[in-house]
């Protein structure tokens, strides 16, 4: 199999549990929005913004220094067992600080009255961070299918307990009141069931991961522990600044937002237009799960920079083709929301398109993590968190919720400029510039067209709109057709 197919193939793998999964438990927002009002559903929000900060810091960029170190490594099992040590200690202190100070931390972030949500979180994000190295060593192996069906059984346990505790246990006590349902299930509980049936899915998780873990025999190099923080250090600031990136619009909402306005039901709302535009972030997940290791372990052999430009290129095109797919047949997705949440819409086309560039910025990113210029990536992280937090903070307050939308869009797309800019210094790669800006303005220029079939009945709205399509999938055919089958020819 070829470079190309390879990597296909592990995308594909890797899209099953992140796309299927994720397509799954993105059902749960439908599910979420019906149950709770928008400023409960708000909560949900808030608080996984503060999960992912958090992810990242515990984590504090050990999965890529694994690669980097157990890729290049003559002992990469002692790599493993020194990167696993120090998450579990670090996963283990955090959790007992945690609990130590949840009090305090939850009078901190505003839920005083909810002290458990924090200890709760703090459990699934302790077991998370611990399993982040087992799950890389998987990927690094080139085990596509069973990192993809812990990760689908995760998923699967996580809908089922939600499943259990929002819609079966109320039905149940609704139609037998004395049941013994009452003993796992209160109805005070309310939104905080979200969070117990993610805890539960992620102990299943580490449960179904225990082989990994005890199948080799623990070592500790703390030389060797030092060299990967060093490396990893800056990667650490590129997540948290990412985080900052993509989440802190919805820490700073409900403190930007005045009380009279409703901060929460607008965060509730902006979550649910957010949770929409999903499938782009679907799309890139199983693509960085496959990409980062494939180029690691590619540029011991060879150093194709013919293979990074036509990668990005094919990137692109199916990153445009889900943004017109979603944006053209988005009045489906209407169908399942609520109506008090449908003014969330208006944020969709520029959080996919947002999503779009962050994932050609971080296939871009390549030159330096394989230059071994890591600061680089903290320095653009840091310009993207500073554009992120200062348009936040103007915006917000004038326009509410479209203000961060306007601020992630912005961000991602001049992080995407420079990191280009110091990629063709450092390690120019010959990218397809002109091709790429075709495939950019046809997507565009039929998505504005598709503004002047609003008054149309729906039939002739959506055949125009299917026509739309077909005329972007006909360019692409045409324009790459060569291409793709020498791409796709079996090399013998």
């Amino acid at each position: 199999m070829n470079s190309f197919k390879r990597l296909a193939s592990d995308t594909v793998l890797y899209g099953m549990s992140s796309i299927v999964g994720r397509f799954l438990n993105w059902w749960l927002m439908p599910l979420y929005v019906s149950l709770f009002a928008p400023a409960e559903y708000g909560i949900v929000t808030n608080l996984y913004s503060y999960v992912a900060f958090f992810m990242v810091f515990l984590t504090y960029g050990m999965e890529t220094g694994y690669f980097r170190f157990a890729s290049k490594s003559s002992e990469p099992e002692k790599v493993y067992s020194t990167s696993l040590i120090s998450l579990f200690f670090t996963s283990s202190l955090f959790l007992f600080m945690v609990v130590v100070f949840k009090q305090s931390l939850a009078n901190l972030i505003q839920y005083s009255n909810h002290p458990e949500y924090i200890f709760w979180l703090a459990i699934i994000l302790a077991i998370d961070a611990f399993t982040a190295i087992p799950f890389a060593r998987l990927r690094l192996n080139n085990r596509p299918l069973k990192f993809a069906m812990i990760k689908l059984i995760n998923i699967g346990f996580n809908i089922g307990f939600n499943l259990f505790f929002l819609l079966l246990c109320p039905k149940i006590l609704d139609n037998n009141p004395h049941s013994i349902v009452h003993f796992v299930y209160s109805a005070d509980i309310g939104v905080g069931y979200v969070f117990i049936s993610n805890l539960l899915a992620s102990l299943v998780t580490l449960l179904l991961l225990l082989p990994e873990i005890f199948r080799i025999s623990l070592k500790f190099d703390r030389k060797l522990l030092i060299n990967m923080l060093s490396y990893s250090f800056p990667i650490l600031i590129v997540g948290l600044a990412g985080m900052v990136n993509q989440n802190i619009d919805k820490i700073l909402l409900p403190f930007l937002i005045p009380e009279t306005e409703n901060p929460m039901q607008q965060l509730g709302i902006y979550g649910a237009g957010v949770k929409i535009a999903v499938l782009m972030n679907m799309f890139i997940q199983a693509f960085r799960y496959a990409f980062e290791p494939f180029f690691f372990s590619q540029a011991k052999v060879s150093d194709d920079k013919t293979m990074h430009a036509t990668i990005m290129k094919y990137f692109v095109i199916f990153g445009l083709l889900i943004f017109l797919g979603m944006m053209l047949y988005i009045d489906v997705i209407k169908l399942i929301i609520p109506v008090e949440y449908e003014q969330g819409f208006t944020v969709v086309p520029l959080i996919l398109m947002a999503n779009l560039f962050f994932g050609i910025y971080f296939t871009l990113s390549l030159w330096y993590k394989l230059t071994d210029k890591t600061r680089y990536g903290a320095y653009m992280a840091l310009i993207g968190a500073a554009i992120t937090l200062v348009l936040n903070i103007i915006l917000i307050p004038k326009i509410g919720y479209m203000g961060s939308a306007i601020a992630v869009f912005s961000c991602f797309f001049v992080m995407m400029i420079i990191s280009y800019v110091l990629g063709q210094k450092f390690y120019p790669v010959p990218y397809d510039l002109k091709r790429i800006a075709i495939y950019f303005a046809l997507a565009l220029v039929l998505y504005f067209f598709s503004f002047y079939t609003e008054a149309l009945s729906l039939t002739l709205k959506y055949a125009l709109h299917t026509i739309f399509m077909g005329i972007f999938l006909f360019s692409i055919f045409s324009f790459e057709k060569r291409e793709l089958k020498k791409l796709f020819v079996h090399k013998r």
